[in-house]
């Protein structure tokens, strides 16, 4: 291992040295979407002693007993920073009311759940959600639970302030500038007729300015313009940093990256601003699906059709076909020719991966996946239904992490990255990636001590733009990757491009950059021949006697039209690794095939994007 290679892995592996890629920023790791049993959901699913202090201290790397079940677990290395996004929507309601707090046991609509939920058991407390949903999307129900009801009951007024205060607290304490950040957030959840568009929100501001305000919930409006209008006027009045960060846009059922609003007029410029504005990044992996791309959307990715699930969250479980609206990939094509018609981008985002937990775990390694919620924590219950539509807990994929180029780990500077979009998203391994973009990146600076001091002298990171340089020249990309010192060798290093065409329309392309294993790349810029496979499914077992442990690579655009607005952005993929329902499978002593998915997989990162305008 070279002397650049052993900084890296020192890096990820927590110890406190500067990168070599480093130039005044290094990698910090996280989750920014962490639920506890303060989100009516976790708590009515079977968890209700998921506590903010369990996911600190996970997330810390000190050992927990699972609040689901009640074996003691714990992360290979401690996370950097996690963001703590219980649901705003009748926040930390449903364990006080269950503890017999009178501020909600003793109205209507808590005497109507408690009634319901009777002894708590797994049958009433699914009731129990099934009567608050269907109050919440004003679906008549046979008790009569009016949506105004549950809200005045449930949510309304000063009722969510006590556990508001005590996420809060929890977050100080746990918070130590330097070592371990500890960020203040919510989840705004709204759901229009079943399709996605929630929000994790976030502030860099500590207990002080959050005690002057209640998270912004869907009981307020379902519209993300209101929320955006409301982190607007919070800012203004106590000077307040935030940014909402989308996710699951593969299950918005066409709602994540429209071409209309929620008051039905077409998206204008003002609308584009405002969502560039607040919405910096996308989170594109998670438990409940990976939503980079779609076969149907990418026929020429073959890598496309990874940890796809599209069981879009209405109560006719219905599963529909992708649009364009669902997926990051065709959302930055969108906002491409957005962009040329309206002279603002609403799809200009970085990516980034979390884990949408509801166990208050951050568990998501293959070798060690805790699952989404207790109905899908153990091996010997994936095979029924999650509790979400359609889905059964093996098709819940084991992810995900992101990584922040940051100055420092604290609160701002990690909040900072992620407003430069210096971030990227990883389906679970710890790979290191830095990718850069320029016009002058050449051959020679691949033998320079810091790759990232000549990446950001010579041009931007990832997350930024690029213009037309001098004649016009095509653009020059900088990339490189390191595996994760814990997991599997690197098949290869791609970026992926798209682009505008005169006509309006947008297309894509998949350029590999790297490859293992002294495989051609050929002129059209893909390799053809696969890694290989080294997985012995008998025993769960692979070897890294294939893939490479680094790369690193200069790539210069060979298809460039200076007049056409494109975006870049680096794919780094992993050799082929077991899937945490092949591990399952061989527990169970059962075949792998029973679980209806893969029995490996090609885990990978996503750098954010680097824009290219004329």
């Amino acid at each position: 291992m070279n002397l650049r290679m052993a900084g890296l892995a020192l890096a990820c592996l927590g110890v406190a040295i500067a990168p070599a890629w480093g130039a005044g920023t290094r990698v910090y790791w996280g989750d920014t979407h962490l639920h506890t049993s303060y989100s009516f959901d976790v708590y009515l699913f079977g968890t209700p002693a998921a506590t903010p202090d369990t996911a600190y201290r996970f997330a810390r790397g000190l050992p927990v007993v699972s609040p689901t079940t009640q074996t003691r677990w714990q992360l290979s290395r401690p996370l950097d920073f996690p963001v703590v996004a219980d649901h705003a929507e009748v926040l930390g309601a449903m364990p006080k009311l269950f503890a017999g707090d009178p501020t909600f046991a003793d109205t209507v609509a808590g005497k109507l759940l408690l009634r319901v939920g009777g002894s708590r058991s797994e049958k009433e407390l699914q009731a129990v959600y099934d009567l608050l949903a269907s109050a919440g999307s004003g679906v008549p129900n046979a008790h009569g639970l009016t949506p105004k009801q549950a809200y005045v009951d449930l949510h309304g007024g000063e009722k969510r302030r006590s556990t508001w205060n005590e996420l809060i607290d929890a977050a100080e304490r746990y918070n130590e500038p330097g070592a371990f950040t500890a960020l203040i957030g919510w989840e705004w959840s709204s759901q229009p007729g079943g399709g996605n568009i929630h929000r994790v929100v976030f502030t860099p501001q500590g207990g002080e300015v959050a005690r002057q305000f209640l998270p912004f919930s869907a009981l307020e409006s379902q519209d993300p313009e209101a929320l955006w209008r409301w982190l607007g006027e919070v800012s203004g009045r106590t000077g307040a940093q935030f940014l909402a960060i989308p996710h699951n846009a593969n299950l918005s059922d066409g709602r994540m990256f429209p071409l209309t609003r929620a008051n039905g007029q077409p998206v204008d410029a003002d609308y584009a601003r405002t969502r560039a504005q607040w919405e910096p990044v996308l989170e594109v992996t998670q438990i409940k699906g990976d939503s980079e791309t779609h076969p149907m959307l990418s026929p020429n990715d073959e890598f496309a059709n990874y940890e796809t699930y599209n069981f879009v969250m209405t109560v006719e479980r219905k599963m529909p076909d992708p649009t364009a609206a669902d997926y990051a990939r065709a959302g930055l094509r969108r906002g491409l020719a957005l962009d040329a018609q309206l002279g603002a981008n609403p799809y200009k985002f970085g990516l980034i991966g979390s884990s949408d937990s509801h166990t208050g775990m951050s568990a998501v390694e293959e070798s060690g996946f805790a699952g989404k919620s207790y109905h899908d924590a153990f091996p010997g219950t994936r095979a029924g239904p999650s509790g979400l539509g359609a889905a059964k807990g093996w098709d819940m994929g084991a992810a995900g992490f992101v990584a922040a180029w940051a100055s420092e780990n604290t609160r701002q500077g990690i909040f900072d990255a992620f407003q430069r979009k210096e971030v990227y998203a990883s389906t679970g391994p710890r790979i290191t990636l830095r990718f850069f973009g320029g016009f002058d990146f050449g051959q020679a600076d691949l033998r320079a001590k810091d790759l990232a001091a000549v990446g950001y002298r010579k041009g931007v990171p990832m997350g930024g733009d690029i213009r037309a340089g001098a004649g016009r020249k095509a653009p020059t990309f900088l990339v490189a990757a390191m595996k994760d010192p814990l997991g599997g060798n690197l098949d290869r290093v791609q970026i992926v491009k798209g682009w505008l065409e005169p006509d309006g329309s947008t297309r894509e392309r998949v350029y590999d950059v790297a490859v293992s294993g002294g495989r051609s790349i050929g002129p059209e810029g893909r390799c053809a021949t696969p890694v290989g496979n080294t997985v012995d499914l008998a025993t769960g077992k692979y070897s890294n006697d294939i893939g490479a442990a680094e790369f690193a690579t200069v790539w210069k655009d060979p298809d460039f039209d200076s007049t056409q607005r494109a975006f870049y952005y680096a794919r780094v993929l992993e050799i082929p690794t077991p899937r945490y329902s092949l591990l399952d499978s061989i527990a169970l002593g059962k075949p792998w095939q029973d679980t209806g998915r893969p029995a490996t997989i090609q885990e990978r990162v996503y750098g954010s994007p680097i824009w290219y305008t004329p």
